[in-house]
Parts: C-alpha cells; structure tokens; sequence
C-alpha cells in the first residue's frame, strides 16, 4: 500500500496523489503547478505514471491548482471515472474550457513572439475529460475499486469543495487516510464551516496558512473600508481587485454588498470583468442548499434601494476593453487571481504606471507570480512582453483568504479522536509548512513529514 506525492509536496499547487491498493490505482486530485515560467514545464512534463492505468480519480474541488490538469490526463489514456460533488461537476465544465481558451490565446501570443509556450492540453481534452465525472453526495460512502472506498465530506473552501476519507484494505492490512483538500476558514460567509473527522491513520494536510493567522474578519472589513475610501481620496482613483472567478469573487462581492446595507460604503460602482465568474457567480446561485445561514439570511432581506451596489457584469472583449476610459472610483474585480493570466493583466498593463489606482489582493498569492511580485514590492513588472512601472497602491487583505489559517488547521486536527500515526503535510511553502509542522508537534506530539517532489512512501 503505497502513496506518491506527485505535486503539491512542498509547494502550494499542483496538487495529485497517486495511490497503489493491491491492484488498485488512483489519484486524488490533478492539478497545474502555478507559479509563472518556472512552472510551465511541469505542466507539460510526462506524467510519473501510466494514465490508462488508473481505476478512478477523486477531485477534492473545481480550484485549477487541483482540477487544472485533468485533460491532459484524459489525453493520455485515462478513461475512468472522476468522483466529485454536484456543484464541483457543474464548476469544472467552466472553469476547464475557460482553462484551456486562456491557453490556447497563451500559446498564439507566444507564436508571434517566437516563444516556445505550449498548452497542456486543448479544448478538445477538456470536452473528452468532462463526461468522466461522476457525482458523489456529502456522507455517502462508494467503493470506487476493490480495496477501497471513499467519502466526500464538506470542506468550507469553496462551493462543493471536498475532503476525501478513505479506507483502504490491500489484504493484509488496512488503513484510513483521509485528504484535507483545502480546508476553508471557519465563520466565512457563504460556504459552511469545514466539516470535523473523528479519526484516520494517515493525515495528508494542507498547510497554505501554516506559519500564521489571519487578521479578525471585522478588522479586515475595517481595512476593506479604509482601503476604498481612501482610493476616493486619491483623485478618485480606480480600484482593481484580482480575484478567483471561484470563491473569492463571489465572497468579495457579498462583503460589498454587506457593508453598503450597512451604509458603511456608499456609491459604489462595480464591475465583474470575467465571463467566468459570471458563470460561476450563477452555478453558486443554484446551490443555495449549501449556503450557510448568515448567506441565507442576506439573500432573503431586501436592500434598501439607496444601498445597494451598482453591479455590472462584462461579457465581451469589446466590453472590456471599454473599461479603459473609466474614470471615477470605480472597482473592477477580474481574473486571474493571482495575475498570470485572464483580464486582470490587461487592467494592470494600464492602470499600475497611475498613482491614482489601488491593487487590492484578497488571496494567496504563490511564489513565481505576477501577483506575488506586486505585493513584494517590485517597482517594475513585465506584462505582455512590456516594462510597465508600478506607481499605484498596492494593499493586501490577508483576512479575506479561503484557506484555513494555523489556529483553524490546529483546531481541526484536534476534532481527531487521537491524532493520525502518519501526518504529511501539502499545499505549503517550506516556511509555512515547517512552522505548521512545529506547532502540531507541540500540541499533538506527532511529527509531521513534509514529503519531497515525487517521492513514494509506504502507509
């Protein structure tokens, strides 16, 4: 009984665990590495394994650092079935053709250029991927191959975001491993709070947030408000906000929509540069059944009609691009979110050279990134082949993240029953990831590993 960490192992993306059961072979997640050039090849790279012969793949949630290279995988033999919620199902249909669109615009860009760029996979990979999807509900337990079987419960990450339990039986010994996927912080709006596991043999924890807290979500809206009024200060300038078509978008725009009811914000005008997150915006509309109580809450009381945000959806690239003359303290919410692509670097190549303009960052931003940079501080960014100079306000809103914080993961380790034997820390940065471990040691008296690239342990 084995598991390899072929990505996520020391790092934040790419997230894909193989495991062998007998004669059983499967995945857990696969995803693309992010990070900007650094990270191109290994999403073009051979995959570590056969993908014809894979049983199953389990998909933790519709986040491209986790689903992102499933249609290479499917373009290279894999033909079973990927299990996953209903709303993960729905979001990987969008998300998947918009990957492979922002690819394939990727690679004609670079043609021109003379570059070498090549997309992992094609648009024609994504139509063969989707049909392999198989929907799971939260709490149902499946037996997907023989040796194993499997259950999805409630993440809080995002919309049908998952953390997998399995049991695992090779004949001469069995084993729980459970897969944290991306826990969400407890006391978000929208999603429901992680779900507690009482017991497991093997931990395999994400550990994004592992060195630190995040700021108290009222001390964040306090930042958000200072942050917008104080772009209205400074000749009215323009706001950008970068932002996961994903969750974030959706979340930021509850906040907006909150603090104007409550008359903290007022005027605003705000438009949603991305046709995927229109989309998903809708998809998350439909799963109302799995909004926690304070969502409900907001979307059954009206707004009064004096406070409530002017929201526009862009669809066309003329529509975008008309964005350009707005002039007046305006938000503009686009993709990606952590800059490496989408429309947001379209709104950046214009608007950083303005002192005027604010960058707000609402999420974690991965070592390699456009994004990254601008919140290092880097007075000089190249987009689309040009030196563009950074003039305008770069702030980050560290206490809008998705992810779990350290005194959130703690807490959740602590719903075990007894801690698990085996814990293997993922999705991380070394700092990160080494600061968790320390801390889990302290509390738990067990000694994580933070596995290596590629490398193969026997549970």
């Amino acid at each position: 009984m084995r598991l390899t960490f072929h990505g996520a192992a020391r790092q934040v993306t790419g997230s894909c665990f193989g495991f062998e059961v007998g004669r059983s072979r499967f995945l857990v997640d696969c995803g693309l590495f992010q990070g900007g050039r650094a990270t191109r090849a290994e999403n073009v790279a051979p995959f570590a394994f056969d993908p014809a012969q894979l049983d199953f793949v389990v998909l933790t949630h519709a986040h491209l650092d986790h689903s992102g290279l499933l249609p290479r995988l499917a373009a290279q033999g894999f033909a079973g079935p990927i299990y996953m919620t209903a709303a993960t199902r729905e979001l990987i249909g969008v998300m998947l053709r918009d990957s492979a669109h922002i690819q394939r615009i990727e690679a004609e860009r670079a043609a021109r250029r003379g570059g070498d760029y090549v997309a992992p996979y094609s648009l024609a990979d994504v139509e063969r991927t989707l049909p392999l999807a198989r929907e799971v509900a939260y709490g149902k337990v499946i037996e997907p191959a023989p040796g194993v079987k499997l259950r999805l419960q409630d993440a809080g990450h995002i919309l049908g975001s998952a953390i997998v339990e399995l049991w695992l039986d090779d004949g001469s010994k069995a084993r729980k491993v459970v897969c944290s996927g991306d826990l969400g912080q407890p006391g978000r709006p929208i999603v429901r709070d992680p779900t507690p596991i009482a017991d497991a043999d093997v931990l395999l924890l994400e550990s994004t947030y592992g060195d630190r807290d995040h700021r108290p979500l009222p001390d964040t809206l306090d930042e958000l408000v200072a942050a917008l009024e104080g772009a209205r200060r400074v000749g009215n300038g323009m706001v950008l906000v970068p932002a996961f078509a994903v969750g974030r978008t959706q979340e930021f725009l509850y906040f907006l929509n909150r603090l104007s009811r409550e008359r903290r914000l007022r005027d605003l005008q705000v438009f949603v540069d991305s046709p995927l997150a229109a989309e998903v915006t809708a998809i998350t509309a439909r799963h109302f059944d799995l909004f926690d109580e304070e969502a409900r809450r907001l979307a059954r009381e009206p707004a009064p009609r004096d406070h409530r945000p002017v929201l526009k959806f862009t669809e066309t690239v003329d529509e975008s691009k008309a964005l350009n003359a707005l002039e007046g303290g305006a938000i503009i919410i686009a993709a990606s979110g952590m800059c490496d692509g989408g429309r947001i670097r379209h709104h950046l190549r214009q608007r950083l050279p303005d002192p005027r303009t604010t960058v707000l960052f609402i999420g974690f931003q991965a070592a390699g990134t456009l994004g990254r940079r601008l919140v290092d501080g880097a007075p000089l960014v190249r987009i689309a082949g040009e030196e563009i100079p950074v003039r305008a306000r770069i702030v980050t809103l560290g206490g809008f993240s998705a992810h779990a914080d350290r005194t959130a993961l703690l807490d959740w380790v602590g719903h075990f029953k007894r801690p698990p034997a085996q814990i293997y820390l993922v999705h991380g940065e070394n700092t990160s990831a080494l600061a968790l471990a320390e801390a889990i040691d302290r509390r738990f008296q067990r000694t994580p590993v933070l596995p290596t690239p590629r490398e193969t342990v026997t549970l």
